[in-house]
């Protein structure tokens, strides 16, 4: 008996998202801390997930994808709710811009312009979360106390982990992108057609 359009269609979205939401959820459990930087600011990969998710379907779809991943973690008790919070709105900073360019102009550039704004937005707006909520909230209900000034604290660790987490998750994604752009535009197509 087959299936209505739209019944397979939600069926896909929901395989997918929960494929990429297991598979960002694994690539958060590798990360790895920048020489320079407190070692608690770890780089990892769990964006790309959501970034294809974002691609294939909407921004929204990707943002689902960060929700998921995060709220597992923390769950699974490798996180705190203010570092998972944390890590939600980075995520979703830094993939919201990629995804709306990509879905505006369908290209290569698109991806590479998204992924030039989204490490900008990531690293001004968690600047800017991280000197009025974030740190302090730390301090609030974890006893975290920055030495010295917050604001010397966000320019001198926070602005630096977030441009080169945006980079070097930009630099994996990019030729991932290229190499799977036809799988991108068929699964694309393989949503369309099921709506």
């Amino acid at each position: 008996m087959m299936k209505p359009r739209g019944q397979s269609s939600k069926l896909f979205k929901l395989i997918t998202l929960s494929l990429m939401s297991t598979i960002s959820l694994l690539l958060m459990l590798l990360d790895f801390p920048l020489p320079f930087l407190p070692g608690f600011l770890k780089v990892d990969f769990s964006d790309v997930p959501a970034l294809f998710a974002a691609l294939i379907f909407s921004p929204v779809a990707g943002i689902i994808v960060e929700a998921m991943k995060n709220g597992l973690h923390f769950m699974l008790g490798s996180g705190d709710p203010i570092g998972a919070s944390a890590n939600f709105l980075a995520g979703v900073m830094f993939i919201l811009p990629v995804s709306l360019l990509y879905h505006r102009f369908k290209s290569v550039k698109g991806v590479v312009s998204g992924l030039v704004t989204g490490t900008i937005v990531m690293t001004l707006g968690m600047s800017v979360l991280n000197y009025l909520v974030i740190l302090p909230a730390y301090t609030w209900l974890m006893g975290f106390e920055v030495a010295g000034s917050k604001m010397a604290y966000v320019t001198a660790f926070i602005m630096p982990f977030n441009a080169v987490k945006g980079i070097i998750v930009g630099m994996l994604f990019v030729p991932l992108f290229v190499k799977m752009r036809p799988w991108f535009e068929q699964k694309q197509t393989k949503s369309i057609k099921a709506a």
